[in-house]
């Protein structure tokens, strides 16, 4: 894997530190991941003041028998993704605690496998809840993932068929987008003016 320069963030930037975490004003390549145990969707994009353009998307497929097979396997992917694209931020969901608490742990160790392949090759990590992101692509928290779907394609002018992993990718990759030129346009703007 080839680092895609500067320093990797240490701990997932969340709460208020992760504004202040983004990088200068300008474009920035941004990779969001949707981690699972079987299926972790994958979105890229450019994002720059105003706006996000699409470049890349899709799922990385855990086929593995056992769950420590499943995690190699979403580990390479997403080193291979990382390779590929080399985003200068990454943007991954955060984990909820689930009604069964061995998909809850699953849950985490995907999302722990996929984290490890991005150190030392992005400049920043971000994490966001299923709500935040839903808050920012959707316009309210409790959107169905036909919605999210629905809004990602409108939003980056995406035609044709996109899986609902991927789809959540973008949209977390999206939720960082927005979050982080809502930052840039306060910092452009001087402290403590209203936008």
């Amino acid at each position: 894997m080839t680092p895609a320069g500067g320093p990797a963030a240490d701990p997932v930037a969340s709460g208020p530190q992760r504004r202040a975490a983004a990088g200068p004003c300008g474009t920035v390549r941004v990779l969001g991941l949707d981690p699972g145990s079987r299926s972790t969707g994958f979105g890229v994009i450019e994002a720059f003041p105003g706006g996000a353009r699409y470049l890349a998307s899709g799922s990385i497929r855990a086929a593995g028998e056992d769950l420590a097979s499943r995690l190699r396997e979403i580990y390479a992917g997403v080193a291979a993704i990382m390779a590929e694209h080399r985003p200068g931020e990454v943007a991954i969901e955060r984990v909820f605690v689930h009604r069964n608490p061995d998909s809850a742990l699953k849950l985490g160790q995907a999302r722990g496998a996929a984290l490890c392949a991005t150190f030392g090759a992005a400049g920043a990590l971000f994490d966001y809840s299923p709500r935040e992101v839903k808050l920012a692509v959707v316009g309210h928290g409790n959107a169905a993932k036909q919605q999210v779907q629905r809004m990602v394609k409108v939003l980056l002018g995406i035609e044709g068929r996109l899986g609902v992993d991927a789809a959540d990718a973008l949209a977390i990759a999206l939720c960082h987008a927005h979050g982080r030129a809502t930052y840039l346009a306060a910092a452009a703007g001087g402290a403590g003016r209203a936008r």
